[in-house]
């Protein structure tokens, strides 16, 4: 049997690698529990990880956070209108997922997916990414954004309400269908993921109350950290390689992934 620690920073690594790469987290998270038996550490350990990993983006994008908080200051006297865009568009990026993030709050909160489900969310968006990429233009890049077409982002990102969808995939798939390209799509995709992930810690903390022992501490302690490096480390590599690489291998890694699921 797998010591609590170890699952704590086997879980924190799958975590950390998964959010941020087109994948599902969810299908990921699945397989200690099949090959070992393992518990659910339960919400309090989802907010860390998800602490961590927003820690990592952070620390990632800290000079375009900057220049994003610069150009929104209310006493700016020369805005980079480039910046303040991009900021807007994040902004109203996030408003799909947040609204159904309420709406469905309850219905997350149960964590009462099925195996089968997970699987086959995953087949059918990993379908999508593939379609996305194959046949978008990938002619426009950041600066190309408008209001309309990064709500359509967000609106693909929050399908990723279904387990198996993959955040990072849906959002990624968005940006590839209104013709983004692809390194402007990841880090699209990577940016949203801060106010996306933000809001979902706030949700998780607002859900319940915690009473913590020394050990709980340990094992957070263990997911937050654990999570947060490999968060940062995938984003750095994932943004150096996306152009040459493309999505098809991780296309084909989540069909193999989902095949691999139906036969458990």
């Amino acid at each position: 049997m797998i010591t609590d620690f170890l699952l704590a920073l086997l879980l924190a690594c799958i975590q950390g690698l998964t959010e941020f790469l087109p994948v599902s987290s969810s299908a990921h998270l699945l397989f200690p529990s099949l090959l070992f038996g393992a518990k659910d550490f339960g919400l309090v350990f989802d907010i860390a990880v998800h602490g961590g990993t927003l820690a990592a983006v952070i620390i990632y994008f800290k000079d375009d956070l900057i220049r994003l908080a610069q150009a929104w200051l209310p006493w700016t006297n020369h805005r980079n209108q480039e910046d303040f865009n991009l900021g807007l568009n994040l902004i109203v990026a996030t408003m799909p997922i947040v609204l159904v993030g309420l709406i469905f709050s309850d219905l997350i909160a149960e964590r009462n997916t099925s195996i089968e489900s997970i699987t086959w969310a995953n087949l059918i968006f990993a379908g999508l990414l593939w379609l996305a990429f194959k046949f978008s233009p990938q002619t426009k890049n950041l600066l190309s954004l408008t209001v309309l077409t990064a709500v359509a982002i967000g609106c693909l990102q929050a399908l990723a309400i279904f387990p198996g969808a993959s955040r990072s995939g849906m959002a990624i798939t968005g940006a590839l269908l209104i013709g983004l390209n692809l390194k402007d799509s990841s880090k699209f995709a990577f940016l949203l993921s801060i106010p996306t992930i933000l809001g979902a810690l706030i949700l998780m903390v607002l859900k319940d109350a915690f009473v913590l022992t020394v050990d709980d501490l340990m094992i957070l302690l263990t997911g937050f950290i654990g999570s947060a490096v490999i968060a940062f480390l995938t984003i750095k590599v994932f943004l150096q390689f996306v152009e040459r690489i493309g999505m098809t291998p991780f296309v084909i890694y989540r069909l193999l992934l989902g095949l691999a699921l139906l036969l458990v």
